[in-house]
C-alpha cells in the first residue's frame, strides 16, 4: 500500500477523529494582536519545557508553526500519533505525509 493510497483509506472513513481528535479549532473572536501575543506567550512557555500550557495556547490561537512544534517534539518521543494529530491541525502536509509514510511501511511489514 503506497502512502497515497494509505492516506485515501483513513480520509474516506467518516469519524476519523475515532483515531485521531482533530476537531480542535482556533477560537474566532480573537483579534490579531490578541493572537500575537498569545503565540508569544506560548513561544516562551515552549521555550521553557511547559509544553502542555504552550499547546494549550497554540490549539487556540491556530498558531501553525507552534502546532508543528508541538508535532516535532511528539515525534522525538516516539509519539507518532500524538505527533500526527499535531501536524494535521498544523495543516502541515509534509510533516503529515512523513508520518502516513511511516506508518504504511509499519502496516506493509505487519501484513507480510
Amino acid at each position: 500500500m503506497g502512502i497515497l493510497s494509505f492516506r485515501k483509506e483513513i480520509e474516506k472513513h467518516p469519524a476519523p477523529e475515532g483515531f485521531i481528535k482533530v476537531t480542535d479549532k482556533p477560537i474566532q473572536g480573537l483579534s490579531s494582536e490578541q493572537k500575537a501575543m498569545l503565540n508569544r506567550k506560548g513561544n516562551v512557555l515552549f521555550n521553557e519545557g511547559k509544553f502542555d500550557a504552550a499547546c494549550r495556547i497554540f490549539v487556540t490561537t491556530g498558531y501553525s508553526d507552534g502546532l508543528a512544534r508541538i508535532g516535532d517534539l511528539y515525534m522525538k518521543q516516539n509519539r507518532t500519533l500524538d505527533a500526527l494529530k499535531y501536524y494535521l491541525l498544523a495543516n502541515n502536509k509534509a510533516k503529515s505525509e512523513a508520518v502516513y509514510e511511516k506508518i504504511s511501511k509499519i502496516i506493509s511489514v505487519l501484513i507480510k
